[in-house]
């Protein structure tokens, strides 16, 4: 993914009203990662304080429910539209939202955030909340593709309308009271936001290394690519008819083997070298903690001895949180026209988000979950703590060449 290169500059007269100005708001990669990261540590604070007490839920929903929805729709929903939106500027020449607009949208996905902690039982609120936010990012992307006739990336309109359905028929069967359903839907989403890492991280995870090494060239692995997509959607295809539809299929085979060829292609991309650059290992990591997740998913289908939601924690933690966290920073540099090196306090960033993947989905089966849950929360709250702490000026100030971006 090559640098965004706009030619510019921001107005050196702009008024501190003329929001189309603001860094902030220039590209939606900006708000929506911060936004994210900074939700990332408050709502697993407000989980934590659940989980021991110090804070009650009393609400017509359970608050597992609100703490799946808010990690998977929202906040990971919030770092893919940022991420798709100023992706699709690079891909197409086609300028993407910005301004007031990107406020208004920022300011959506904000309110909808705070009402459906303080006000759980307004689901029909939340849902149009929701609802708005994949709509107006759907359109803009769509808008942004069509015109750049990037045929080649409408398989994001479709994971996009896909989350906006799943997120969709997830607040209908809270309101139907559908509870088991409704977590089903969830999980469901875990799965594409797999899907998304395996389009995304097929083309940043080989360029990115060959750029941070210095390669000659990219691993290009495009009959492999293509044949995971395929397994990938077939297995997302066999757990919907099994646990929405009831049929008597076992989606364990395809989720083992689309987690195999994410092992084979993790090998493929792997360099020594990479293990030195934070930037790299990071992603490498991530990936890498997410096939191994889907292989503990499948391998669950099979046997009691490997708990269904502690891998799923391994793919939600380790792998999107991970690569989340590890994309955010990378990308953040690079669309701000910093060098792309970062700090030991967010290499430590990427280590405790990592580590606490690992607590929560293997801890369990030795000490007590709450307490394996507990560790997990804090190493994450500091991981992305961290990234707020050294990317806060970052995305809120203008790039380091003064030009818009």
């Amino acid at each position: 993914m090559r640098p965004i290169n706009l030619s510019e500059p921001i107005s050196a007269h702009a008024k501190w009203y003329q929001i189309e100005q603001w860094p902030l708001f220039m590209l939606a990669f900006r708000p929506l990662f911060l936004s994210a990261a900074i939700w990332a540590v408050i709502s697993i604070g407000l989980w934590a304080g659940l989980l021991i007490g110090q804070l009650t839920w009393h609400a017509p929903i359970t608050a597992t429910l609100w703490h799946a929805h808010e990690m998977t729709f929202a906040f990971a929903g919030a770092v893919a539209v940022g991420f798709l939106l100023t992706a699709a500027q690079t891909w197409t020449n086609v300028p993407s939202i910005s301004g007031y607009k990107l406020a208004l949208l920022l300011a959506i996905w904000v309110l909808t955030r705070v009402i459906f902690f303080t006000q759980p039982q307004a689901l029909l609120v939340v849902l149009m909340g929701q609802l708005a936010f994949w709509l107006i990012a759907i359109t803009v992307l769509s808008n942004m593709l069509i015109r750049g006739k990037s045929k080649n990336n409408y398989i994001f309109i479709v994971l996009l309308t896909g989350l906006c359905i799943f997120n969709t028929l997830f607040f209908i069967l809270l309101m139907q009271q559908d509870f088991a359903l409704a977590r089903i839907f969830t999980q469901i989403a875990v799965l594409m936001f797999m899907l998304l890492i395996g389009i995304v991280g097929g083309r940043v995870i080989p360029f990115f290394t060959a750029r941070g090494l210095k390669l000659t060239q990219q691993v290009r692995t495009p009959k492999l690519d293509q044949l995971l997509l395929w397994v990938s959607v077939l297995g997302i295809t066999g757990f919907v008819l099994s646990q929405i539809f009831k049929l008597p299929l076992n989606p364990g085979y395809l989720l083992v083997l689309s987690a195999l060829l994410h092992v084979i292609r993790t090998i493929l991309w792997f360099n020594a070298k990479t293990l030195s650059v934070p930037l790299l290992w990071s992603l490498h990591l991530g990936y890498i903690l997410g096939a191994i997740g889907l292989l503990q998913l499948g391998i669950s289908f099979f046997t009691p001895l490997i708990a269904f939601t502690d891998a799923l924690h391994l793919i939600t933690l380790g792998s999107i949180g991970l690569m989340i966290i590890a994309v955010m920073a990378r990308v953040s540099l690079g669309h701000t026209g910093r060098p792309l090196q970062v700090p030991h306090t967010v290499s430590l960033a990427f280590m405790a988000v990592a580590i606490g993947a690992i607590c929560r989905a293997f801890l369990p089966y030795f000490i007590s979950p709450h307490l394996a849950w507990l560790y997990s929360a804090i190493l994450w709250c500091v991981g992305f703590s961290l990234f707020v702490y050294h990317y806060f000026n970052v995305l809120t100030q203008q790039r380091v060449d003064g030009r818009r971006g």
